[in-house]
């Protein structure tokens, strides 16, 4: 295009192109800088949105204040002041910020040569409308940039605000001296006043050590402003959620990366990042943006703060009584207290939860209904957490815990016809006593000691002598009472005598075993010693074998008496057991 061989018509014609291609690229920008104009004048509305609310939130309080007259709103009163004098606080820090902010901006301005010295509201033609006023300390300046002539200047930004380079900011300039340095300050103090305060005797204190400057998502800030707020501190559980809210909404990567395409450069400072290249509308945009968050950070301040006094920062239009046992499991006769009171909740506010066990299975009517599986036996906790959202859709998070009781699943079956123990023998009773934490059994005569059958806890009950015995079942419920569960009586048998199981033996001598017939317990026996008489042989040993050398004069078919001394595994008792055995081939 333009070319040498091009007629005088084409160069002409090529130069109207080129023409037309920079306007079109003027009218785009023009576009874009005029979007801008309205994103600032929309920030504007934002931060003096959040100063409103901030401001009636502490007119809430001032007028609670005028109505707690006479003694019983004496203690009220103190909370309130005390809390106004918090909110005065905040109020300070967050003129210093705001002032600052609005200090690098009109100083842009004036540099600029646009700013109008005298404000004129409304005057189309004037940038400055209505100029800050020590007689209203959080309200920023009222510009109107649609005035602004040079939207796309950028060497003053960078030059007021010590922007030299990218990766060169000047640390005694205007834009770290009046912008991000009161707005680092901010968000410490801020966190601080709210943090620190004195309920009911319990003082809590809260002094940040060091910051967070560096993050790699939310989740990480999270946690790494969270460990700065409590590293040292006595932290309320309570304000944890908010105060680690606070600080996360005002906290930027200091340092981070710069560019695109492969041309990146690190470490690059927020103030490089935001301001170098950038044409003054952009700026100015920047820099009530900065403005917007500290006020909506003072408006969620003041709102914290209040809710330790008074509910009047949520609302509800519905009211439910409801009741609540202490636990759901009781024993006949077992005094036990229920839990009275009424809930308030927002029919367009339902509760969030994060519960710790079970699934949500349905909210309605400002409760959570939860489905949840009772595992384990005896106490079942229950927690999590449960949010409401106040006024300003901020939701407020709470801790809840409660515990069920969880009763061993079986039944029980008696034979009172066979209500016996048997005798020098660890007698194995497995108790039921619904509703106990613990149980103990009482046997008086008898050796008792805790055992575990089958995987349920239970006794061995081993009585020595005697017709009878008394069974005392007694335990302690959930809140460490003791219970009598009754007595009961049984008979006292002795165990059933070993008989031979062996009924001959051969000439040549072998083994001789007893056992424990007709009984439903399992013993064995270990053999100390046999003897033999009759048969003209008096014969003795150790163990159970009769050898043929103790035989050889008794004649086959004839019998001969045996005695074993054997040790009983259930009693652990030595007894003899006589037999006659039938000698064969």
């Amino acid at each position: 295009m333009g070319g040498g061989k091009e007629t005088p018509r084409q160069k002409m014609i090529s130069m109207m192109y080129i023409v037309l291609t920079a306007l079109l690229a003027l009218n785009v920008s023009k576009q874009i800088l005029d979007a801008f104009v309205a994103i600032e004048a929309n920030i504007q509305k934002g931060a003096l949105t959040q100063l409103e609310r901030g401001n009636e939130l502490k007119s809430d309080l001032k007028e609670e204040l005028s109505n707690s007259d006479g003694e019983d709103g004496a203690a009220k009163r103190i909370k309130i002041e005390t809390a106004l004098k918090s909110i005065a606080e905040i109020d300070k820090e967050t003129q210093l910020v705001i002032k600052n902010i609005d200090d690098a901006k009109l100083l842009l301005l004036e540099k600029l040569g646009e700013l109008n010295k005298t404000p004129k509201d409304q005057d189309k033609d004037a940038i400055l409308w209505v100029k800050y006023s020590e007689n209203e300390p959080l309200r920023p300046s009222k510009l109107n940039l649609t005035a602004l002539q040079s939207k796309d200047e950028f060497d003053t930004p960078m030059r007021e605000l010590g922007v030299k380079e990218l990766e060169n900011i000047d640390k005694a300039g205007v834009g770290m001296k009046k912008v991000w340095e009161p707005y680092k300050n901010y968000r410490k103090r801020i966190v601080e006043i709210c943090g620190t305060k004195s309920v009911e005797g319990k003082k809590y204190v809260v002094k940040l050590n060091g910051s967070v400057d560096a993050f790699k998502d939310n989740k990480d800030l999270q946690v790494a402003v969270s460990k700065l707020i409590y590293k040292g501190n006595k932290v309320d559980p309570a304000d944890s959620s908010d105060l680690i809210t606070l600080y996360s909404e005002l906290t930027k990567n200091e340092l981070d990366e710069y560019g695109h395409d492969g041309d990146i450069q690190k470490n690059v400072h927020w103030l490089g990042r935001t301001f170098y290249h950038s044409p003054m509308i952009a700026a100015l945009a920047s820099l009530s943006t900065l403005q917007y968050e500290v006020l909506s950070a003072r408006s969620k301040a003041v709102g914290m703060i209040k809710s330790r006094i008074s509910t009047g920062t949520y609302s509800f239009n519905k009211i439910l009584g409801m009741a609540y046992p202490e636990t759901a499991v009781l024993n006949p006769n077992e005094n036990f207290t229920v839990s009275v009171f009424m809930a308030a909740f927002d029919t367009d506010k339902q509760p969030q939860v994060r519960p710790n066990q079970g699934k949500i299975k349905e909210i309605k009517d400002g409760v959570a209904l939860l489905d949840m599986t009772a595992s384990g036996s005896g106490e079942m906790q229950i927690s999590g957490t449960v949010g409401i959202a106040d006024k300003m859709g901020n939701v407020k998070w709470k801790d809840y815990n409660t515990k069920v009781t969880i009763a061993t699943k079986g039944g029980s079956l008696e034979m009172p016809e066979f209500a016996i123990l048997y005798k020098n023998y660890g007698n194995i009773v497995i108790p039921s006593a619904s509703g106990a934490v613990s149980t103990s059994l009482s046997a008086p005569g008898c050796q008792v000691t805790p055992t575990t059958f089958n995987g349920r806890k239970g006794y061995k009950v081993k009585p020595t002598g005697g017709t009878q015995v008394k069974l005392t079942l007694s335990g302690k419920d959930r809140l460490g009472k003791s219970v009598s569960y009754g007595q009961w009586t049984y008979r006292l048998k002795s165990m059933p005598k070993p008989q031979f199981t062996t009924q001959t033996i051969s000439k040549s001598g072998g083994r001789v075993t007893v056992s424990l017939e007709g009984s439903p317990l399992a013993a064995t026996f270990t053999y100390q010693g046999v003897e033999t008489d009759g048969g003209g042989l008096d014969w003795s040993g150790s163990g159970n074998v009769i050898p043929a050398s103790a035989l050889a004069k008794v004649r086959v078919g004839k019998k001969v008496a045996v005695t074993l001394k054997v040790v009983n595994s259930l009693t652990g008792l030595v007894e003899r057991v006589d037999g006659n055995l039938k000698v064969t081939n």
